[in-house]
Parts: C-alpha cells; structure tokens; sequence
C-alpha cells in the first residue's frame, strides 16, 4: 500500500512525527492498533465511585474560566449540572477546548471523579450527539494526538479499505470461524460493541502467529531441504570408548540427546539444534561428546561462551575430558597474549588445533579454522544474531549446535527458536540434593551470617552475592567493596573473604576465582560476574543481598552456582520488596528449583522481551498477540503452518496463492524475514 503521504493533513512534519510512531504506509496505519479501550458510556452521579475514570453527560452552568501557572501551565474550570446536581470540571493543558464549552448547553466529559471534592478531571470532550459505549486507546506522541490518529485511520479506511485483502486460506477462516480479514480491521478500531472487538482481536492474534510461523517454518524447511551440508562420518567405537572411560555414567536424558546430535551430525543435512537443561544438568559433558565425534570425523569444533571466566573453565573441563586422548584444545580470548595468540591462529589455520574454545574473540576476522565441523555457542542468547552467524561462517555450513542453561518455556521456544530442533536434558545426575532456598528480611541477615559461621565451620564456602544497581556499574563495585570491608571484619581471620566484580582485569579475576577454587578463600563476595558456569562443588551456601532487584531466570542462574556437589546446600534471598511482582518472584524461588518452572512464571511476571533482551534474542514484536496470554493460538498456529508447509508445492495451489504472495512480498521488503 501507498506512503501517509497520500492522506489529507499530512505534510512533512506530520508524516515525520508518524513515522517516530513505526506508521510510514497506509497498510502500517492501519494495522496500528489500539492498546486498550476505555469504557465511555454515560454514567449517573449517583452510581459512581471515587477515583473513577467516567463519562458524565450534563448541561454547563458557569462560563469556562482558564487560568495559567507554573511554565507554560494552564488550567480550565467551570460547572456543570447533571440533574439537579452541580460539580466541577477542571481540564488542565488543554486551553484549546475552551471553544467547546458553551455555557447553557449540553455537553459530555470523560474525567476521573473524586467524590470528597464532587469535582471531575477531565480528559476529553465528546460531543452531545449519541456517544460510543467504548473508546480506543493509542500510544500517542506529543506531536500526534489520539483524535488526529483516529482521523487519519478514518481517512485511510475511506480511500483505501477496499484494497484490503484477504491473506488466510479460507479453510483456516472457516475452520477455526474467523472473522474476515477487512472487517477484523475495521472492528479493531470501530467495534459495534466489545463482543465485536473481540472477535477482532481473535483474529488478528491467530494472524500474526500464523504469519510469523509460516516464516519459521519455511525457515526450517529450507534448512532440511539443504542436503549439501556436512557429512560429519564419525568413528562409533572410537566415541562409546571415550564415553565409556568418563568418570561417571551419562543420565538417561544425556543419552538421549547425545543421540540425537550425533545423527544429526552423521546426517548430511545442516544441523541447527538447540540443546536444553537446567542449571548442572551436564551440557557441558554432552558438548564435548559432540566435539569429539566431529574429531574422529576429521574435522575441528569451536565453542563460544560469553565470559572469559567461563571460557577458562570449560578449557579445564576438557583438557581434563581428553586428557588420555589424542585432542589438542586451545583457548582464545580477549586477553590472550600477542606471542601465544599468533600460535594459536596458526594452529588453527593448520589444523593441528582440534577444538578452539573462547568468547567474542573467535569471530575476529584473522581467526581461520582448517576444516570447520561443528560450531558450540553457550549462553548463546547472550550473543546478537550476527555475532552467532559470523562464527558460523568461519567454516563451509558447519554444524549448529545452540546450549542454554536458561530454560526456556515452550511458548517462547516456539518463537524465538522455531526453525530449530530442539532436544531437552530434563533430569539431574544421580545423587544431586536438591537446594533449599529460604527469603528472609534484610533485619535478619545478622542471624543468617551466625549461621553461615556454622556452615562454614563444616568445610564449606559460601558466595556473597551484591545487590545489581542498573544505573552505574561503578556503583555496583562501590557496593561489592563495601560489603566485602562489612564481611572481612566478620568472618576474619578464621575465614578468607575475597572479592570479586566486573572492573577487575582478567588476570585478576583468574586469580580471585583460582584462590576460591582451591578453597584459599572460603568466601567470595561477587557481582553477578559469577552467574553462569563456574563449577566450585565445594560452595554449598549462597547469599544474595537486595535479590528483588534481580529477575527471576537471573535468582536462578546464580543459584545454580551452588548444590554441585554431593552436601546439602543452600540459597538465601535477602530482600523487602516494594510491590506483588518482586514478593511473587521471592516466593516462586523458595517455592521450587526447577528451571522450567521458573521461567513459566517469570515470563508471566515480565513478558518475553525483558527475559533475553528484545534485540539480542531476536524475539518477534506482535502488534497484539501475546505468546504468553495466547499461548493456545500459538500452538494452533505452528501446528498450521507445519501442515501447509508439509504439502508438496503448497504455493502453486489456488487455496494459498494469497498467502504465497503475501510472504513473498514481506520477505522483498524485510517485513517478516532478516
């Protein structure tokens, strides 16, 4: 559809300000939907309550009166008389409706009412005439008002509502009894009646979904279809012989997933797996199996995590893990020295490096791999798009393997990582006890740090976990400093107290981490630098100070630092939230340890975009739909787009030409494709 442009009213300055709003052709004008409805329908005096927003119907009896204070501050008053009753209306910053006030006539106000004062502030003005029960509700900017938004929709509704098409095949309208597609516009904006509305909105949910999973799916397909991926011919005896000499047996859950990925790997089409588990859950075990295979096959793998600390830990997990095989294993990362950076390229580049573990440092344009088989991200929603695809593009269509530790529920899986296969560890190993999480007010950390000196007296360590002041990292170290001063002049000199935050240099860090590895300190005091991967089993107490300042997926993760080894741990939120969302975090957290849970409910609590970061995990924005209300719709509608996309040449059949065209339009102007 057209530019804005074409619509009476519209010149420069008002298609810029619509622009800012994401409205640049007709088609987005229209397809702006309202946020919310207000009920308007006229209401009596004597059935309202205070503090109620209202429409109140009446005749004005005193002449409007504005008055100016404050900066460019005004303020319109005067009276109105509905029945015998008189009160008045205040509309503040709104000079220009002085105009519409005429003494002795009717007039109708939508206003919230404080019944102490018998007084209404208004927000707008309808006028006398038969009035709509409901008003839609716009996100608005200063530059565009919502009367001149919803002229502007009128206007385009008139000039162009009979080019809208419609896009569902018709036994999809028919089936699930959908409202066509130009009437469900039209109804978003002008609904007859909230029944309407909501048939409205019914549809345009089912839509998106739809639309968007017809994307993933032709995504996913496309993917299979590519049968010039790699062949990754691994040698099976050689693979049961080293996961027969691991120092433990595999869960049946690591069994099964090893599996999977291993006929991926076998299989020459492209693998792109996202692999699943709770906080140790044993990904790491199952990664370096998948790597390991990739090597008898003749090729190299390459792992990327997002922290140098847990670089350096993987890199000790498996040179331990290969330690009677014949594997080299190099690290790289940001602080890799000149002189050993050089001979790490080359070994690299000539193959004689068979698994490459590091952070952002691998997608460095120098970084060559000889023959790259398999690409690992860890944490991977931690890394954008483009940094997954240039490392992904270090070899010829290596294989994808994704890991996350943050359990991600089904309906955010379904659209943030459609085109994947995904495979799940959902079990613990054998022997794991499962960590009790206790909250307490901050009056009663003294008594929980007594009790600590007992744990500790045990053998144990404990990390002390600083509360997370967005606004300034600097702060954040202030607050680490701090409570480390508060805890060495506790605990000391009969245990160690070592710090450790985000300002620190690598090499600082390293050697923080080594002392409380090696049990030199018995408690580290940290910022959230230590959420992900560090494995100290002998860490069995955790305090988090203020942790109704976290998010629930982050209370988890840093939980998870504790419980690795065999003893009974523990886990202490020291926390006095402010409102429902941060007591409901407190209470899901002592309430139950697994992951999958937690994230359920933390995504009911901050909707998707907050869990990974809207830009960094590629979540879709929907107009309307939300995967966490309509979870069901979503379903339904992958379930859909499966189905058509498993019919051979679906978009030659007249049923589909539409929604053939449509998708191929969108994907010309990057509506729905990157």
């Amino acid at each position: 559809m057209q530019s804005v442009a074409v619509l009476a009213g519209v010149g420069k300055k008002r298609q810029q300000a619509l622009a800012e709003l994401g409205i640049e052709s007709i088609e987005s004008l229209l397809t702006y939907y309202p946020f919310r409805y207000e009920d308007v329908q006229q209401r009596q005096l004597a059935e309202i309550q205070d503090q109620e927003k209202v429409t109140l119907k009446g005749t004005v009896v005193s002449p409007a009166v504005m008055s100016r204070f404050g900066y460019k501050k005004t303020r319109l008053q005067f009276r109105m008389m509905q029945d015998r009753d008189v009160f008045q209306v205040s509309f503040f910053n709104q000079p220009y409706l002085k105009d519409k006030i005429i003494l002795s006539e009717e007039i109708v106000v939508y206003g919230k009412w404080d019944a102490k004062r018998k007084a209404l502030t208004g927000m707008k003005i309808f006028g006398s005439g038969k009035q709509d029960s409901f008003a839609p509700v716009y996100h608005v900017s200063k530059k565009i008002r919502q009367a001149t938004l919803q002229d502007l929709i009128k206007q385009a509704f008139a000039q162009f509502g009979e080019q809208i098409e419609e896009i569902l095949p018709v036994q999809l309208v028919d089936k699930y009894r959908l409202m066509e597609r130009k009437q469900a516009i039209y109804a978003m904006h002008f609904p007859d009646d909230m029944d309407t509305y909501r048939q409205a909105k019914r549809r345009v949910v089912f839509e998106e979904f739809f639309l968007f999973q017809m994307k993933l799916q032709g995504l996913k397909q496309a993917e299979k279809a590519e049968v010039n991926g790699l062949c990754l011919s691994y040698d099976a005896k050689q693979l049961k012989a080293f996961i027969q000499k691991l120092p433990f047996e595999l869960t049946d859950a690591q069994k099964r997933v090893t599996n999977e990925i291993c006929a991926d790997l076998k299989s020459p089409k492209h693998m792109q797996r996202l692999l699943q588990g709770d906080v140790g859950s044993g990904k790491t075990i199952v990664a370096a199996i998948a790597l390991y295979a990739t090597i008898t096959a003749g090729f190299q793998g390459a792992l990327m995590v997002p922290t140098e600390i847990l670089a350096q830990q993987h890199m000790e997990s498996f040179v331990s893990l290969f330690a009677a095989m014949d594997v080299t294993v190099a690290l790289l990362t940001g602080s890799t020295k000149t002189k050993e950076r050089k001979h790490i390229l080359a070994g690299i580049k000539d193959g004689s490096i068979d698994i490459l573990i590091g952070t952002h440092a691998l997608i460095q344009e120098d970084v060559d791999f000889a023959q790259l088989g398999l690409v690992i991200t860890d944490e991977q929603h931690r890394f954008g798009v483009n940094q997954r695809k240039v490392l992904r593009e270090k070899g010829w269509k290596p294989d994808v393997l994704f890991m996350t530790a943050t359990p991600i529920p089904r309906t955010l899986a379904i659209t943030a990582y459609g085109e994947m296969d995904v495979s799940l560890i959902d079990e613990l190993p054998k022997g794991r006890i499962p960590i009790e999480t206790r909250w307490v007010r901050p009056p009663q950390l003294d008594t929980v740090l007594h009790w600590a000196k007992k744990e500790l007296a045990k053998g144990h360590q404990m990390y002390v976990i600083c509360p997370l002041i967005e606004e300034s990292e600097m702060l954040d170290v202030q607050n680490a400093q701090k409570i480390y001063e508060e805890l060495k002049e506790f605990f000391e000199p009969i245990n160690a107290v070592g710090l450790l935050h985000g300002k620190m240099k690598p090499s600082e860090k390293e050697q923080v981490m080594e002392q409380f590895k090696e049990n030199q300190t018995q408690i580290l005091v940290s910022t959230t630098v230590i959420e992900v991967g560090v494995n100290v089993p002998n860490a069995t107490l955790m305090i988090i100070i203020d942790a109704d300042r976290f998010g629930l997926a982050q209370l988890h993760q840093l939980r998870g630092r504790v419980g690795r080894g065999v003893s009974a741990s523990y886990c202490i939120l020291v926390a006095n939230p402010k409102n429902e969302v941060g007591k409901e975090r407190m209470k899901v957290m002592t309430e139950t340890t697994n992951g999958f849970v937690v994230s359920e409910r933390d995504l009911a609590l901050r909707g998707p975009g907050e869990i990974f970061g809207q830009r960094q995990s590629g979540l879709p924005e929907f107009l309307i739909a939300d995967i966490v209300e309509h979870a069901t719709v979503l379903e339904v509608a992958k379930q859909e787009a499966e189905s058509i996309w498993q019919q051979k040449d679906w978009k030659l059949l007249p049923a589909f030409h539409a929604l053939a065209s449509y998708l191929a339009n969108a994907r010309k102007e990057n509506v729905f494709f990157d």
